[in-house]
């Protein structure tokens, strides 16, 4: 029904009721007194106290994350790839060139000299670090390579297949963050030695988001957020990262984003899903223990305050109040005369 057939037909009822109170006139009986005005709201709402939880609804992908190129250097044929979707972890074969193994070291920094005694650097305790941890022993984990150090070489070398110098070149493994999974492989067994092989990411999924930069100031790293799947189940997750460098959009119009990442612990949770749309709802804030009404129970006071009707009994009154945060249609209120449990009014 719209809005002009709701009018019309009030108005006919009103007439008919005046006819009504006519023909009762015309009958000799007194017309009823008119309805008190009381003041009173239509309907009222119980002023409550809760927990207020401010969420953000945004796009995301569920995946491994941005692939990480991998290149071969130095002489010779490549003779062994992994398979897209592998995991190689420390000390296994990346590929193999001239079929030697050339094998995964964890770390931040990627190797740029040979390593050989009588140096010192942060990327010899990164090597010793491996060494130690692939259980080779005798040496210490610093920054010096000692003889200790190229004895441990030595041995790796042997247990590798390779010619047992004690020196390491650059060339001979290939440095990562943490354990790698294949995400595509660019080269083919044959192909010489040289270029990028293969593409890689990390062995745990997570979720990108590119966030309007509108929306910024509502994210940040440690706020929980709920993921909902394709298959609409919900997986809780952690905001991870937050980017500060914005990129354009891809089409004229589009705004511009920063990526957000959020962590899973339940992987288990997420199935066999990868690189799949999903819903994330962001928990950008949370207010605890707050008295709160429906956002409809505010009205503008005459000096631009807002203020609430509360009614007691037969008798209302408006209270003015202060402001706090806004969620799920309720709004937070403080100020005297507002307690818990008290009614005020709200349209009908």
């Amino acid at each position: 029904m719209n809005r002009r057939t709701v009018l019309v037909t009030g108005s006919a009822v009103l007439v008919a009721a005046a006819a009504g109170v006519a023909t009762v006139g015309l009958g000799g009986h007194d017309a009823p007194p008119p309805a008190r005005d009381t003041g009173l709201p239509p309907a009222t709402a119980t002023v409550t106290r809760t927990t207020l939880t401010q969420t953000q609804d945004v796009n995301g992908t569920l995946g491994h994350g941005t692939p990480t190129p991998v290149a071969a250097s130095g002489p010779g044929t490549i003779t062994w790839l992994p398979r897209p979707g592998a995991v190689i972890d420390r000390g296994r074969p990346v590929y193999k060139r001239d079929d030697l193994p050339v094998p995964l070291l964890l770390g931040g920094l990627p190797l740029y000299r040979e390593l050989r005694p009588g140096l010192t650097g942060a990327d010899v305790e990164e090597v010793e670090a491996n060494l130690a941890a692939l259980g080779y022993t005798g040496l210490t984990v610093d920054s010096t390579y000692t003889a200790a150090t190229a004895s441990a070489v030595r041995r790796w070398q042997r247990d590798l297949g390779l010619t047992q110098t004690g020196v390491l070149d650059p060339a001979s493994v290939v440095v990562a963050p943490a354990a790698m999974r294949v995400a595509s492989v660019a080269a083919h067994v044959g192909d010489p030695a040289g270029g990028q092989l293969l593409a890689y990411t990390g062995t745990t999924r997570i979720v990108r988001i590119a966030l309007d930069v509108a929306l910024q100031t509502l994210v940040r790293p440690g706020i929980a957020a709920t993921i909902t799947l394709p298959d609409a189940k919900t997986v809780r997750g952690t905001v991870a990262t937050v980017g500060s460098v914005a990129a354009a959009g891809h089409q004229q119009g589009d705004p511009a984003t920063i990526e957000v990442t959020v962590t899973v612990a339940d992987q288990a949770a997420l199935g066999t899903l990868d690189e799949a749309p999903v819903t994330v709802r962001l928990v950008s804030a949370t207010v605890r223990d707050v008295l709160t009404v429906p956002v409809a129970a505010l009205t503008v006071l005459a000096d631009g305050r807002y203020g609430v009707q509360v009614v007691t009994g037969s008798a209302s009154h408006v209270v003015p109040v202060e402001l706090g945060m806004f969620a799920g249609g309720r709004v937070q209120v403080s100020g005297d005369g507002v307690t818990e449990g008290a009614r005020v009014g709200v349209p009908s």
